[in-house]
């Protein structure tokens, strides 16, 4: 119990041998706590407010960089204008498939085989009439001749006066009749001929072939299966054996909106860029506007000839292309407008809206659009002059008047 009391006296404080505070300490602490205080409220009212924004500055369009710009950006898809789905004529099972997709195939290349079975029997069959229609016209032919002998028998002894003229008539009319059982055979032979030929159409129909050179793209049916041109078989008939693709009939489909057709002309200049391939400009033209509109997307149609042909574009392929401006003729009127980052405009149509720096402040300000310039840039042709700043980014989150500070 008394070591207890000891340990305890030694915790205990004793506020005997604590100096005195002054006055002058906290004094300078007070001082400390203001100057802080004074610093803090300075801050808050002096800090930088605004949101962070990247300004472009307006450049001139010269006559030189007008010549070759965009007017007009689509998107539209790569697509063959010759493709075909290959079927067969006759429904049969395939026995044979010489495709796989990828595969290079040139016209008239066997590319399946069909069960023959029946329609070889059905060849044997028409080949039996055929030689049983000529064997009975041959026979036709002998009574024919020896009925032509007996009446001019006949003829000559009711000359003489040893028959009468009923078997001369009897004789003729046998004549006549083998006659008319001739021209008969005869058009039995020519049909068993027919038999012959649709027969071996048919044969030759088991065997399918590239209607032209091209890819295989798809393969449709396999061995086994039975493919007929029409559905049947309650979805287990194949319609089709493969989708061949000829890689030299490649274009570019878009559709233009209407409102931007008059921009579009034949022949026209155009750089295309695959979705896939999004820094290869390919160079194209335009084939023909399609004459007629689109009711429901208020679009046209434009076909688009590729002048180079690579392995690295494919059909169905998305595609981004660019209508260039051809370069200025004599007698043009002079260039006019700026030219601004596209991200700097928020577009609708042929009109815009860009929003004006001065100094910390936004000022919204409505523009008429123009031509494009390249792949991210637009032409304002009124409503914004040279070497004024405009803010870049997204244009939607920006409002009139708003503080902003200007990033480097």
């Amino acid at each position: 119990m008394d070591d207890k009391s000891a340990l305890l006296g030694q915790l205990r404080i004793d506020r005997k041998t604590l100096p005195v505070g002054t006055g002058h300490g906290r004094l300078w602490l007070a001082i400390v706590v203001a100057a802080l205080l004074v610093g803090a409220a300075l801050w808050f009212w002096l800090r930088p407010t605004g949101m962070h924004v990247r300004i472009a500055v307006a450049q001139a369009v010269t006559q030189e960089s007008a010549a070759g710009a965009s007017i007009l950006d689509a998107s539209g898809y790569v697509v063959a204008r010759r493709q075909a789905t290959v079927a067969s004529k006759i429904t049969a099972k395939m026995v044979e498939l010489d495709i796989e997709e990828g595969e290079h195939v040139t016209a008239n290349q066997i590319i399946a085989r069909l069960d023959d079975s029946n329609i070889r029997a059905a060849l044997a069959q028409a080949a039996a009439q055929l030689s049983f229609a000529r064997a009975g016209l041959e026979e036709t032919q002998v009574n024919l001749a020896n009925a032509q002998r007996d009446y001019d028998r006949q003829t000559s002894l009711l000359a003489d006066h040893f028959v009468s003229q009923s078997a001369v008539d009897n004789a003729k009319t046998t004549l006549d009749a083998l006659r008319a059982q001739l021209a008969t055979q005869r058009r039995n032979v020519e049909v068993a001929e027919r038999g012959v030929n649709m027969a071996d159409r048919n044969l030759d129909d088991t065997v399918i072939r590239a209607p032209f050179s091209g890819v295989v793209t798809v393969k449709a049916a396999q061995p086994g299966e039975i493919v007929s041109p029409i559905s049947a078989g309650g979805g287990f008939t194949r319609t089709g054996i493969g989708t061949i693709v000829d890689m030299d009939s490649l274009e570019i489909q878009v559709d233009v909106n209407e409102n931007f057709i008059n921009r579009v002309q034949p022949n026209q200049t155009v750089t295309a860029k695959l979705n896939a391939y999004p820094n290869w400009q390919v160079p194209a033209h335009v084939i023909a506007v399609i004459p007629t509109a689109d009711r429901s997307k208020g679009t046209v149609l434009v076909r688009i000839g590729l002048d180079q042909k690579d392995a690295r574009i494919l059909p169905e392929m998305g595609v981004r292309v660019s209508f260039l401006a051809d370069a200025a003729k004599d007698g043009d009127g002079p260039v006019t407008g700026v030219s601004l980052p596209a991200t700097a405009v928020q577009a609708s149509g042929s009109t815009g809206v860009v929003f004006v720096v001065r100094d910390t402040t936004l000022e919204r300000r409505a523009v008429r659009l123009g031509t494009g310039n390249g792949d991210d840039r637009v032409t304002v042709i009124s409503g914004l002059a040279a070497g004024e700043r405009v803010a870049v980014g997204d244009v939607k989150e920006l409002k009139d008047g708003a503080k902003i500070r200007i990033e480097p």
